[in-house]
Parts: structure tokens; sequence; C-alpha cells
């Protein structure tokens, strides 16, 4: 998922007026009116580079006119030192810019990067990685694309596109197999999937009719025998806990998914430099 142009021009308005504010007094005072300059966005680090169209958004804000030329991929590892992006334009602008589409595009990038490493730690299993709604607020529709750029697959966009019951729903509705009836009568369109954290929660979403299970916080011995149990009548996700050291060893459980909250809420940044230079 990605944000319209819209949206996305509305989150970098946001986000410039956070930094320039009144004007970038800096380069008022040290670059001269109408110099331009070419900007080159490079690479440091090995990884998956994504957000390429926030940066040039970014820069386009700032100067209409700017010419923008991509030197690299997104949703592909490279190799350090890459240049990824080349800027032509005034030189006060990019200079204005360089924080904001820097900042989004190191973000989004480490996201990219730390999913293709769990996909590459699943490789060969049948598992896919999946994202979760722990994101940035505002910055959802970015990083599930980022989650996407790295090979990652992409969970429910909100509350309002599938049902996912969870363990306060349970309480609430009475337990796992009244929840899960309750739900597929509201909404029998949308896809439902029901938390559960002991085999015998699992034995009633079954029996309510659940195809889709998440086991919470169980250990790998645990999922495997879930997973023998539920031999094919639901389609099942780990979730809990999960770090890319013990990632295959669930993986080699036999579910069909793990969702992993790190890939948005704590991807280290993607180390990412711009340079410039005059133009004559």
């Amino acid at each position: 998922m990605s944000p319209d142009a819209q949206t996305l021009a509305a989150l970098v308005d946001r986000a410039l007026a956070e930094d320039v504010g009144d004007g970038d007094v800096t380069s008022i005072a040290t670059v001269p009116a109408g110099a331009r300059a070419v900007a080159t966005i490079t690479q440091k680090a090995a990884g998956v580079v994504s957000g390429l169209e926030v940066a040039e958004t970014t820069f386009r804000a700032l100067d209409p006119a700017v010419e923008l030329r991509r030197l690299g991929p997104e949703g592909r590892w490279r190799e350090p030192p890459a240049a990824v992006l080349r800027a032509t334009g005034d030189a006060r602008a990019l200079l204005a810019g360089e924080r904001t589409a820097l900042n989004f595009l190191q973000h989004l990038s480490g996201i990219a990067t730390l999913t293709a490493r769990c996909v590459h730690a699943v490789q060969g299993t049948g598992a896919q990685i999946l994202d979760t709604r722990k994101t940035t607020p505002g910055l959802r529709a970015l990083e599930k694309a980022a989650v996407a750029a790295g090979g990652g697959v992409n969970h429910r966009a909100g509350l309002y596109d599938m049902v996912l019951i969870k363990e306060n729903h349970a309480t609430l509705a009475g337990g796992v197999g009244a929840a899960v009836r309750a739900a597929t009568i509201a909404f029998p369109e949308l896809a439902l999937e029901v938390e559960c954290s002991t085999p015998a929660e699992v034995d009633d979403a079954l029996a309510a009719g659940a195809t889709r299970i998440l086991l919470d916080n169980m250990d790998p011995g645990e999922l495997r025998a879930a997973v023998a149990h539920v031999a094919g009548r639901a389609r099942l996700e780990a979730s809990g806990g999960i770090g890319l050291d013990s990632l295959r060893a669930y993986a080699e459980t036999g579910v069909d998914w793990i969702s992993i909250g790190a890939l948005t809420h704590s991807a280290a940044a993607l180390d990412l430099s711009l340079l410039m230079e005059t133009l004559h």
C-alpha cells in the first residue's frame, strides 16, 4: 500500500513546515539567491532503499522546476557505496529539503532493509513475513510500502478492512468462539482472523468456523504442535517477541505467516548521505 499523491504532498508539507518554518536562515545568509546546484544521495550501508517518491516530493515542494533522476532501484538489496538519487535545481531549495528528504528515506529504507533480512532468514520454509499496525502515526502507508519493498507482506491496513479478534475482544465477547460467531454475522464479507494462546482456544476458534488463527506468544514447540493439530483446517500466523535471531526456528514449524512489529517500530535507519556541487 502506498499513499496517493495528494496525501503524500500533505505529509511532506507538514514535515517541511516543522523543519523550515519561516525560512532556512543559514542558507539565506550563505548561499547566493538564484544559485544552482546538484545534490546526490548515496547509500553508505548495505540494504534496500525505499521512499524515493517521498524524497522527490520533498524537493519538488521547494523547487517545482527541480530535475530528479533515480540512480538506483527501490526494493533491491545493494552494497555500498551506491548512488540513489540526484536532484538538480535551486541550491537554497535543495539545502532546505535535505534533512526532510533524508529523514523519510533513511527511515523507510531501514524498514525495507530489516524486512529483507527477515525474508531471507525464512527463505525456503514457506512462511511469509507480515507487518503489523505498530507504525508511526501518519506514516503507516509509507511504512507498509517499505515492508513490501523489502519483500514482506502487508497485514491489514487498519481497524476497518479486516476482522482481527484479539484477547480483549474475546474477553468482552464471552470467549473466542462467541467472538468469531458474532463477527462472522456482523461482517460476513470481511476476512477474519482470531488470536489464540492455548490449544483450547484454537479448538474453540475452529469449531466457530475460523479459517485464520493467530498463535500468540507460543514457542516453536508449541507452534509445531498447533500446526499438527490444526492439520490444514485453518491458516496459521505466529506472533509475539520473534526476533531475527530466532526467526528461522519459528518459520520451520510450518506456520503460514510470522508477524513482526519490530519491522516498523524498531528498524534502524539506513545510512544515507547527501552531498552537493555548485553548478556554474
